[in-house]
């Protein structure tokens, strides 16, 4: 069976091609096979039901639509999903409404990023219907302001990583006996001098040197101070996803199964596989993957949609919606689009006050 990628414009002729885009129409708002009698109807597509109906033949025969029962009409294939997404679909700005409904989550004030990524995961699923899912802001992605080293005890000392986005990661850590309140201070400006204005995942090894070479005499308290850090990048046994709108799973005719409902919560559960497939979102400013295209099988019946979301011209994470595969690919598309330009605004106000 050819791919979409693969099919000649002869074998989808302006014919073929308006009734296999009215077929994903119809189908992505009813969720009902799609009969040859309802295209002529409803598309004023001016063609006999006959002749429609040799059309969807042909197009099943290309492998664009499926027909799940001897009598009933058809329905779209992932393969016909995919086509539609790469050549057919028209995504149009979200009208005054829709887009005064999603600055309406956004108006109560936020101080936080957790309180933005929060309110954003409601808006997702609220204006979607599908299931939400935001990638936390990687520590590693964020603009280093300034990295402290705070005495608090004679033995013990608190780590601060200060990024951009306002995130502060704190760690405490075991401080050598008689080592100063000026010492830290000193390994406190170091850091910050050598590493201010860039990315710990641009530094990591330059900060491993740049601290053995001035503190050549307390290896283990720099062992400490970089295990410290790396921790603070990539926290470990914590999978900073957040889901929104897991209830929405019910309404999907592809999940009434109770065996595939209960693996696909288990799956939102553990987290683990969709935070690394956000975290590969985050290379991308949009992507979709349909059905099979998911890594995980659990998804085979979904499509998730993804965009990511920057601070300063720096990506910070990524968001997405999961649902069903005959989801109005153009409506997500638009919504996160808005989205992702609210979220930037948000956060980069967040920049700005905490330089003034």
């Amino acid at each position: 069976m050819l791919r979409a990628d693969e099919v000649d414009d002869m074998d989808l002729n302006e014919r073929k091609l308006g009734i296999l885009k009215a077929v994903i129409d119809d189908y992505i708002m009813t969720g009902l096979p799609i009969g040859s009698r309802t295209i002529s109807k409803k598309h004023g597509i001016e063609l006999s039901s006959a002749t429609i109906r040799n059309e969807m033949s042909d197009l099943e025969d290309l492998g664009f639509l499926e027909q799940p029962h001897t009598s009933a009409g058809r329905i779209p294939s992932t393969k016909a999903y995919r086509f539609y997404v790469d050549r057919l679909m028209k995504v149009a700005k979200l009208n005054a409404a829709e887009a005064n409904r999603i600055k309406s989550y956004f108006e109560t004030r936020m101080s936080e990023i957790e309180q933005v990524i929060e309110k954003a995961a409601q808006v997702l699923s609220d204006t979607t219907h599908h299931i939400s899912m935001i990638l936390k802001p990687q520590l590693r992605k964020s603009v280093i302001k300034r990295i402290q080293l705070v005495k608090i005890t004679e033995h013990k000392a608190i780590l601060l990583v200060i990024t951009n986005a306002g995130l502060v990661k704190d760690s405490v850590i075991v401080v050598p006996e008689g080592l100063s309140y000026d010492y830290c201070e000193m390994v406190s400006n170091l850091l910050t001098n050598k590493l201010s204005g860039k990315t710990l995942e641009d530094v990591e090894s330059d900060l491993a040197i740049c601290l053995i070479e001035q503190a050549r005499t307390n290896s283990e308290f720099v062992s400490d101070i970089l295990s410290a850090i790396e921790t603070s990048v990539e926290p470990h046994g914590e999978r900073g996803i957040v889901l929104g709108g897991t209830q929405n799973i019910i309404e999907y005719p592809e999940y009434m199964s109770v065996e595939k409902a209960k693996n696909f919560i288990a799956l939102l559960e553990t987290k683990d596989m969709l935070y690394n497939m956000m975290k590969k979102a985050t290379k991308l400013e949009f992507s979709v993957t349909i059905g099979p295209e998911n890594e995980a099988y659990e998804l085979f019946d979904m499509s998730v949609v993804t965009a990511t979301y920057k601070i300063a011209g720096k990506t910070l994470g990524s968001f997405g919606v999961i649902g069903p595969t005959r989801m109005d690919y153009a409506k997500v598309v638009s919504i996160l689009g808005y989205v992702s330009s609210s979220l930037n605004d948000i956060l980069s106000s967040f920049l700005e006050t905490d330089d003034e």
